[in-house]
């Protein structure tokens, strides 16, 4: 088992805490991965990921690297329940989301994941605050509409685009578009965002400021990880999981 790190543990020995205190309960894993394998039907089959252990904890800064083909696809649809895997266990937050319907899944994935992608997916002819909005009525159908725009101008001045929330997208830069789409991922307030390739429709001037950024976010205690095939951004993570032909290799 990989575990990417362990927050909030101490060298105490187990069950020794402080008189007349009760030891705190600790936190599932926010991702763990046990013994976990996807396989797609053909001839032979095709096993894109084989026998991966991951532990993944509140607050961690993880990449994912490796090749075309190594699983990384496969592995961010796994732990953004896009897709079930074929054995194994996987568990978020403690719960295991593979025994789930697809409603129940999408729920959870709605309340838990924000997603991040390479291309931005931004309505041009709604303004930036109206993206925002739109995510929080797909994700959070069950949110007071009192209130919306608020949370939608809380999550862009959280990523430092106030200023923009009423232009529309197509009058942004592509590193303000790409903020916007980190802004829509937010405002569920998600556990974990899960971000694929975020930078590799930016420059390297862009691509620094998302970085930064992801660095702040870190630093509040949101939990990250990023599939990337880019070096200078798996750098910045806290730490890096490198596949290779569907198994974990470090």
């Amino acid at each position: 088992m990989i575990a990417v790190s362990d927050p909030g543990q101490d060298d105490r020995p187990a069950g020794a805490g402080t008189a007349g205190l009760e030891t705190p309960a600790v936190r599932p894993p926010v991702v763990e991965l046990r013994d976990l394998w996807r396989t797609f039907p053909a001839d032979p089959p095709v096993h894109a990921l084989r026998d991966v252990d991951l532990r993944i904890h509140e607050g961690d800064y993880v990449s994912v690297v490796g090749p075309s083909g190594s699983g990384k696809s496969t592995l961010l649809n796994i732990l953004g329940c896009l897709d079930r895997p074929t054995a194994g266990l996987h568990l978020l937050d403690g719960m295991d989301v593979a025994s789930l319907s697809e409603d129940q899944r999408a729920a959870v994935r709605g309340r838990r994941i924000g997603f991040v992608f390479q291309s931005f997916h931004l309505l041009a002819h709604r303004s930036v605050a109206e993206n925002v909005m739109l995510a929080e009525i797909y994700t959070h159908p069950g949110q007071p509409r009192d209130g919306r725009r608020a949370r939608a101008e809380a999550a862009l001045a959280r990523v430092g685009l106030s200023h923009r929330a009423g232009f529309l997208p197509t009058r942004l830069s592509g590193g303000e578009r790409q903020r916007v789409a980190i802004a829509r991922a937010l405002v569920g307030e998600p556990r974990m965002l899960l971000c694929d390739e975020p930078t590799g429709n930016l420059d390297s001037r862009t691509t620094g400021s998302i970085l930064e950024l992801f660095d702040e976010l870190r630093a509040d205690g949101l939990t990250l990880v990023v599939i990337t095939h880019d070096d200078h951004v798996s750098v910045r993570a806290a730490s890096t999981v490198r596949l290779a032909d569907g198994m974990v290799v470090s």
